[in-house]
């Protein structure tokens, strides 16, 4: 922890909406973190890291990961630490949870080294619990015995079809897990999963991390209002053999109805870039 250095700005607008309280262990490498107030609804972000050639994804079985396309980056887990410390629930698709099926979606998890700092500023957010695991899932395909559901460290969400919740219910259901069956059929809108999670929990900020489809419903229906993306400075390649996604799939945006964002900051860390970009929302758009 102590090797890390400080984060380098490179560029920032002029900081909006109200700074969190980041601990001195925490502001020192990452610098001043301020989210936007969007009084009556939660400010929902997005966080994922991609390589040079928009690689977000190896798709091959032991490096499936985040981490395998970040290069285990301890900036970008540092990012991703900070990002879960300050929301109310994390949101991940099924597939994103197949990829990487012992973790848990909480900053100690991802940083263990600034479980004190992170859970410091939580504590100072009012947050006194950690943040609801969100797992989405049209079908209802998960793997109940898996430490997310079993460990009890965190809470857990399933949003899913009616469908998926009658899957689902076949089987045991964990003490700290909740299943919400939000329509019958079909893929799951992000605004149906957004009421899903409100309805289980008061967010003010809610964190989605993937994978590619559910950022790209995000997307679809303007709800994202900012992307923290961190650039790795590798190349993937691609071929025939394994499909490895972009940032988006299942949306087509470009030429008819390109999404634009903002640069809000630009910080480098070693080789890394860590980008933050603003996006028009249903309620930002005239």
């Amino acid at each position: 922890m102590n090797n890390l250095v400080p984060l380098e700005l490179l560029f920032e607008v002029e900081q909006r909406g109200y700074g969190l309280p980041l601990p001195p262990a925490l502001s020192t490498l990452y610098g001043r973190l301020s989210f936007p107030s969007h009084p009556g609804r939660p400010h929902i972000i997005g966080n994922f890291v991609t390589t040079l050639d928009g690689v977000v994804a190896l798709n091959e079985p032991g490096n499936a990961g985040g981490g395998d396309i970040s290069g285990w980056s301890k900036h970008d887990q540092l990012v991703m630490g900070l990002l879960r410390a300050a929301a109310d629930a994390v949101i991940v698709g099924a597939g994103t949870l197949r990829a990487v099926p012992h973790h848990r979606w909480t900053a100690a998890y991802i940083y263990p080294a600034f479980a004190d700092a992170y859970q410091r500023l939580r504590t100072s957010l009012g947050k006194l619990e950690p943040p609801l695991n969100v797992i989405v899932t049209a079908r209802g395909e998960v793997n109940l015995t898996l430490p997310v559901f079993q460990s009890g460290d965190v809470p857990v969400l399933i949003v899913t079809t009616t469908q998926g919740e009658e899957r689902i219910r076949a089987h045991s259901i964990p003490p700290a897990v909740q299943i919400v069956g939000v329509q019958h059929t079909g893929s799951l809108g992000a605004q149906a999963i957004v009421q899903a999670v409100c309805a289980a929990r008061q967010c003010n900020d809610i964190l989605v991390e993937g994978g590619p489809q559910l950022l790209g419903d995000f997307f679809a229906e303007k709800l994202l209002d900012e992307l923290f993306l961190t650039l790795a400075p590798q190349i993937a390649g691609r071929d025939t053999s394994t499909e490895r996604p972009g940032l988006v799939t299942g949306q087509h945006f470009a030429p008819e109805h390109p999404l634009w964002g903002t640069l809000v900051s630009v910080k480098r860390g070693g080789s890394h870039l860590f980008l933050r970009y603003a996006f028009e929302t249903k309620e930002t758009t005239p």
